[in-house]
């Protein structure tokens, strides 16, 4: 399967997240609720996924910017992508709908690894909290 061909059409549609933090709170609140559904069956990219969420509520919120705009694109990308019922392998597939999910958060995470690593360490030395998707 091409999961990389697919993804991309969700990192374009990524574009009308960037400057909407409205929509992008939305975008996030679908995504955490799948993620918390979905926790047993993401084993590992459930702590990445974790993170690309933190990422995208620190840069929607204005407090974290220090990241490309290519970066933040392919983050929210992969999260359009996990909420996503319709893709590689569909969501009502029990027990198989989300491992192309995780394959894309794996991937994602190995693209960006470096501004990601980036921004975990400021996240450490951060006084913001990522509790809800916009507080």
């Amino acid at each position: 399967m091409n999961y990389k061909k697919e993804y991309m059409k969700y990192t374009g549609k990524a574009k009308d997240y960037l400057h909407n933090p409205s929509k992008t709170a939305g975008l996030l609140k679908i995504a955490m609720e799948k993620a918390k559904t979905n926790k047993g069956s993401l084993g590992d990219a459930w702590e990445k996924l974790q993170l690309f969420f933190d990422l995208v509520k620190a840069y929607s919120k204005g407090d974290y910017r220090n990241i490309s705009p290519g970066t933040i694109l392919t983050v929210m990308g992969a999260i359009l992508y996990f909420v996503s019922p319709i893709d590689i392998v569909p969501d009502f597939l029990v027990g198989m709908g989300i491992l192309d999910d995780a394959a894309v958060i794996a991937y994602t995470l190995k693209k960006v690894s470096g501004e990601l690593d980036e921004f975990k360490t400021w996240l450490k030395k951060s006084p913001v909290t990522t509790e809800s998707p916009l507080d």
